[in-house]
């Protein structure tokens, strides 16, 4: 069976606990058009059966109680021909009405590789034919335009529009006044100083005795110090100051000299210089399969993985993905190092940092800051689902040096955010494609 069979991807295999997740899936099989060709309990199927029903897809309703069911099934559920599609037992068994629908079409367009979500109803009339000849510009499309009714119109409603209180016209100029008339009648008068008289000449004074000049005043007498004459301190008479000898400047280690407090000198130890952001989100899941499965084992970097899940059961994400990854596949925790050979799940509290040590994972509410990654040594791949509010960050850490990517093909069937990075001139290819890039970059430990 081919993966890019188009029929291949039709026939379907539910495997969900009996339960009200399990009926709001098998509705949105049958609102897709596929055909459901096995609906089982993962706890009780036997292997051979599931291999027998030969499906094209796989729909599993995520839960802890069938973790261990699907670690026994993964021989089947490992095959590259197939494709995956999780989706969270309770969230399904909420899901409802317009919410239900939407996820119906999602589904559609994942089974039959077309990129339609949108409702019904939703379609163009008419296709656009190219015509000869220049489009019509904005003034010729209002060159008939009346303006006298909108001219009447804004005439009546002038004077009831609010005044600006912060400019008042000058009293002797008379509107319609410039701009520029406004503001230099606005402008204060300069103030010109009075010329002062020519003093008078000084008297002749009868040659008499020079005044004795007092001694300087020392520093440290602070009772020369005053702000207000004060009578009630009296001057004591100063003595001459003794010729002091000058103390000998203090030698002094210039290593030790610094403009502020560094960190000490550590060893870095494993931590990861960069690393490889995966961005993710809709049909992300089966893509984020194929380029861990695809990726060698020792890489020089560190790969993380960023997909929002409504659940917030990253948990269950990290054991499906360390099914099918060479690489080590763990849950990013506040204060560990990023080590390179290391697949990490991200949930969405956790961000990284980096110091003198490496690149680190710290707490925080906001998830990853892409902008924190060293632009020099990381990259971005943005798969199926993947948010178009990211986009401007991935573009602004390329333009600093980082390799940007998107994917492409048909199991991308959210591809907004990839596409935009690819039209603004990043990498783009299948997931098994991405991968082989970053083994080629980044090489594996000698």
């Amino acid at each position: 069976m081919s993966a890019s069979d188009p029929t291949a991807l039709k026939s379907v295999a539910l495997l969900a606990r009996p339960g009200p997740a399990r009926d709001r899936l098998r509705e949105a099989v049958g609102h897709a058009g596929a055909r459901l060709v096995l609906e089982d309990d993962p706890n009780t199927l036997d292997l051979q059966v599931l291999r027998d029903a030969d499906p094209g897809a796989v729909l599993i309703a995520l839960e802890p109680a069938i973790e261990d069911a699907l670690e026994r099934l993964d021989p089947v559920l490992a095959s590259p021909s197939l494709t995956l599609i999780f989706d969270e037992a309770e969230l399904a068994a909420r899901r409802d009405g317009w919410e239900a629908q939407r996820w119906s079409r999602h589904l559609a367009a994942k089974l039959h590789g077309h990129q339609d979500v949108l409702p019904p109803g939703s379609e163009q009339d008419q296709r656009l034919q190219p015509e000869p000849g220049l489009p019509t510009t904005p003034a010729q499309l209002h060159a008939d335009a009346p303006l006298e009714f909108h001219l009447r119109e804004a005439e009546h409603a002038a004077s009831d529009v609010p005044a600006d209180g912060l400019y008042q016209a000058p009293a002797h100029l008379e509107e319609p006044v410039s701009l520029e008339d406004a503001l230099a009648a606005l402008q204060p008068a300069p103030v010109i100083p009075p010329i002062p008289a020519e003093a008078p000449a000084a008297a002749h004074v009868p040659d008499q005795a020079p005044a004795a000049v007092p001694p300087p005043v020392a520093l440290g007498d602070h009772s020369r110090w005053a702000l207000v004459e004060d009578d009630a301190i009296a001057a004591a008479p100063l003595a001459a100051p003794a010729a002091a000898t000058p103390a000998p400047l203090a030698s002094f280690d210039s290593d030790r000299l610094s403009l502020v407090e560094l960190e000490p000198d550590v060893d870095p130890g494993s931590a990861c210089p960069g690393a490889v952001l995966v961005l993710a989100g809709i049909g992300g899941p089966d893509a984020l399969r194929r380029l861990l499965s695809a990726l060698p084992a020792g890489l020089s970097t560190a790969v993380l993985v960023y997909m929002r899940l409504d659940g917030g059961r990253y948990g269950n994400l990290v054991k499906q993905m360390a099914r099918v990854s060479a690489l080590p596949v763990v849950l990013a925790e506040d204060g560990l190092p990023v080590e390179a050979g290391q697949v990490y799940i991200l949930p969405d509290d956790v961000g990284v940092t980096v110091d003198n040590r490496g690149l680190h994972f710290i707490g925080d509410t906001r998830g990853i800051q892409i902008d924190a990654l060293p632009a020099a040594h990381s990259g971005v791949v943005l798969l199926s689902g993947a948010e178009a509010s990211q986009v401007e960050a991935v573009l602004a850490l390329s333009a600093a040096g980082a390799w940007v990517a998107g994917q492409t093909g048909e199991g991308c069937y959210d591809p907004i955010a990839a596409s935009a990075v690819i039209a603004a001139g990043q990498e783009a290819g299948e997931p098994q494609q991405l991968a082989a890039t970053i083994a080629e970059r980044w090489g594996t430990d000698a």
